[in-house]
């Protein structure tokens, strides 16, 4: 492994992203952040240890390239790359868009699969793990959230792929499926639906970041393969209106 651990976090300032950035940095590692704009960007490049980027995450031809660009000039080892990145539309199956359909598959999908293409050969090198931040959306059906579950469920065939044929390089491949997080997707989320935003009742984001840097801490022995996470009191049913 490298001497200072280095971690590529996408959807950093966000709930959980922006937890984990903070937190691997406040224990000294190197974190490259990914984010969507320069404000902020600015803001998590003040944080001592990290490097933040704006990367659009739906410019699919650039992907690919700033990693490899990334590998090659300032992280030749990878530790940790933590997809945390998402979009979660909301509405009924029928009514699904051509453009809500093409936004949703390439940020929650096709963009961790073109990061990869170009970070795989650092994390390769530092026998290191990749984590998926996935959902409960992933491992069941979800009424309103038919575009975003079937992201999510295409997003877990990739993962189990990748831990197949990166075994023989020692790569770990681990997915975190959390349940209701309290975060501003789930707001957003809760606006559309029309349910009650309890945030006491969801899922801290830094528990998903401490969840994240658990599986990246696991002995060199062991593999954490699919995480799921869910409210202390399951909070589900709420949802399927």
């Amino acid at each position: 492994m490298s001497e200072q651990r280095v971690a590529v976090v996408t959807g950093a300032a966000g709930g959980v992203g922006g937890k984990l950035v903070r937190s691997l940095a406040a224990t000294g590692w190197k974190v490259f952040a990914v984010a969507r704009d320069a404000g902020q960007v600015d803001e998590l490049n003040a944080i001592d240890g990290v490097e933040a980027y704006v990367l659009d995450l739906l410019d699919s031809a650039n992907l690919t390239a700033w990693a490899e660009a990334l590998v090659e000039d300032k992280a030749p080892c990878i530790d940790l790359v933590a997809h945390v990145a998402a979009v979660a539309p909301v509405g009924p199956a029928a009514g699904s868009d051509a453009q809500t359909w093409t936004r949703t598959l390439k940020t929650n999908v096709e963009a961790p699969a073109l990061l990869n293409a170009g970070l795989l050969p650092a994390v390769r090198k530092a026998q290191g793990t990749i984590v998926f931040v996935n959902s409960g959306a992933g491992e069941r059906a979800v009424v309103n959230h038919a575009v975003y579950a079937a992201s999510k469920h295409a997003l877990r065939g990739y993962a189990n792929t990748l831990r197949i044929e990166e075994s023989p390089n020692r790569v770990r491949v681990s997915t975190v499926y959390p349940g209701q997080i309290n975060t501003k997707m789930l707001r957003g989320i809760d606006e559309t639906l029309d349910v009650e935003f309890r945030p006491e009742d969801y899922i801290d984001p830094q528990t998903v970041a401490d969840t994240i840097i658990w599986i990246a801490n696991a002995p060199a022995d062991a593999h954490l393969t699919n995480v799921d996470l869910r409210p202390r009191q399951e909070v589900s049913a709420k949802f399927n209106v």
